[in-house]
């Protein structure tokens, strides 16, 4: 297993949260989402279209954002998004639960480290 795969499975878990972050800082549609993650990745990680659409409708069934159609300038119309004050709370818990885990993770791995 290379290292992209491992990150990708660590980061699957995680994109509801991501996505969330990108819409905290204002609307978006789908390809400006997608862009943005890569951005914030460095260009380490891609958000597969099919990912982002079905964490989309999922976060949207949930309550923590809605859509809205954009008007028509430059082409086709865009379906924004737009986080929710219950998607915001939710956002700020799921951060607060990464660093607890990501503290015992890091408990749990490194614990042995220089013991022996």
């Amino acid at each position: 297993m290379g290292e992209n795969s491992i990150s990708s499975d660590l980061i699957r878990g995680h994109i509801d949260t991501i996505i969330l972050r990108i819409l905290c800082e204002g609307d978006n549609y789908g390809y400006e989402i997608i862009k943005s993650i890569h951005k914030y990745s460095n260009g380490q990680y891609e958000l597969k279209e099919p990912s982002l659409y079905t964490s989309l409708k999922r976060l949207e069934s949930q309550g923590y954002i809605t859509s809205y159609w954009g008007d028509e300038s430059q082409g086709g119309r865009r379906k924004y998004y737009t986080v929710t004050p219950l998607g915001e709370e939710n956002y700020h818990l799921s951060v607060e639960a990464w660093n607890i885990g990501k503290m015992l993770i890091d408990q749990l791995i490194k614990s042995g480290e220089g013991s022996h």
